[in-house]
């Protein structure tokens, strides 16, 4: 099976191979220069959300971490130290929250899922959807998962040393008609 997979995900590496060549011959050349992202990006880990696909962004333009339900969490060394790159060494003009509806962390959060080994990343999200109903796609959980981790990510300590001037948006990427739902 996984051969099968491996030999998909080849022949379509060789598409974008030739579809990028036929672009610009000389993509490559300059991607391997190095990247200089605008905006760094904290998005779900979800399959169904790649930021780079759902914007049409191009290599090189967004610097993306992802995690459960994209929550910012000091204790977690690999978020923050992303954030610490892109603040630091990429200097990205913006930070974009990515949320998305039909969120599993945020239903598993909502629905008060005990399962040991995401009790401890669930009560992150638990937290930040306080107060709010989840149903059907739920929207303003993932509303209100965002707008919290707005709130975190301009008190986290990286953010306070090196974010200065540094925009925050956040954004719910529509799973069922592909929209994004910008939140400020």
């Amino acid at each position: 099976m996984i051969l099968l997979k491996t030999k998909q995900l080849q022949k379509q590496n060789e598409a974008f191979l030739i579809e990028m060549r036929k672009q610009d011959p000389h993509f490559f050349e300059r991607l391997k220069e190095g990247q200089q992202p605008e905006m760094f990006v904290l998005a779900c880990s979800d399959s169904r959300v790649s930021p780079s696909v759902i914007t049409q962004m191009p290599l090189g333009q967004l610097f993306i971490h992802r995690n459960i339900a994209n929550q910012v969490n000091p204790s977690d060394e690999s978020f923050t130290a992303s954030l610490y790159y892109a603040l630091k060494h990429l200097k990205v003009n913006d930070v974009l929250i990515l949320g998305h509806t039909s969120c599993g962390g945020v239903k598993a959060a909502a629905e008060g899922n005990q399962e040991a080994e995401l009790i401890p990343w669930l009560q992150s999200v638990r937290q930040s959807i306080e107060g709010v109903q989840c149903t059907d796609l739920c929207v303003s959980g993932s509303r209100q998962n965002v707008k919290t981790q707005m709130e975190r990510l301009k008190k986290h300590p990286v953010y306070e040393q090196y974010g200065d001037g540094v925009g925050v948006q956040g954004a719910i990427f529509h799973v069922e008609n592909g929209e994004i739902e910008w939140i400020n």
